[in-house]
């Protein structure tokens, strides 16, 4: 501390700091570390990619304390300040639009989230890949928020069993079946297939 703001291992050791907080569940001190390196980085001016990587981490702890109406404000800022830093087809941006889509789809503002990752991929598939991990946790929350959606068409639901079945299928082969995204996604699969069914029994029995 006895160092200038604009010491670069100051800067470090508090990110670390707020890092290591994080990592060990201590949410409220860390939220505190993060939201003081926010203020002295704004204080010194730095850089606009600096800034966005401190207002991620300031995102996902309020995330984790159920500030979510926070984080979603600040993971707006930092998305839109990584698609005009990098462009669509970065990889860092695809991170930043993963937590964005699933802070979206916590807060039930679903059509949001289904216009952000319409978008987002056919990009991310081209771009990184279908295997990529990113990608399928992509497709994994366009899922959720197609069949989660108290509006959900019975199209709605047909799709996010369609693609919960294409993403368990293709993180199985990558993953194998006992990875937590597998299990996951199987779950998940189970669910949507559960809620088609029980969309379609009236007009079967009809």
């Amino acid at each position: 501390v006895g160092r200038p703001e604009t010491d670069e291992i100051r800067q470090m050791a508090m990110q670390q700091l707020g890092n290591g907080l994080f990592s060990a569940k201590h949410y409220n001190v860390a939220l505190s570390v993060r939201e003081a390196e926010l203020a002295m980085l704004r204080h010194v001016g730095a850089s606009e990619y600096d800034m966005l990587v401190v207002q991620t981490n300031l995102a996902c702890t309020y995330h984790r304390l159920g500030r979510l109406e926070e984080a979603l404000r600040i993971q707006r800022d930092v998305y839109s300040g990584y698609l005009k830093l990098y462009g669509e087809e970065h990889r860092d941006t695809f991170l930043v639009d993963e937590n964005y889509a699933w802070n979206l789809v916590d807060l039930r503002h679903f059509k949001e989230a289904k216009r952000v990752l319409r978008k987002t991929i056919p990009v991310a598939q081209r771009v990184i890949g279908a295997n990529h991990a990113v990608t399928l946790k992509i497709r994994w929350c366009y899922a959720n928020a197609l069949c989660e959606a108290d509006g959900a068409t019975l199209d709605d639901l047909r799709e996010a069993v369609a693609t919960f079945e294409d993403v368990e299928r293709i993180a199985r082969r990558v993953f194998g079946g006992a990875h937590p995204t597998t299990v996951g996604l199987g779950a998940e699969l189970k669910l949507s297939r559960a809620a088609l069914r029980a969309r379609e029994a009236p007009s079967t029995s009809g």
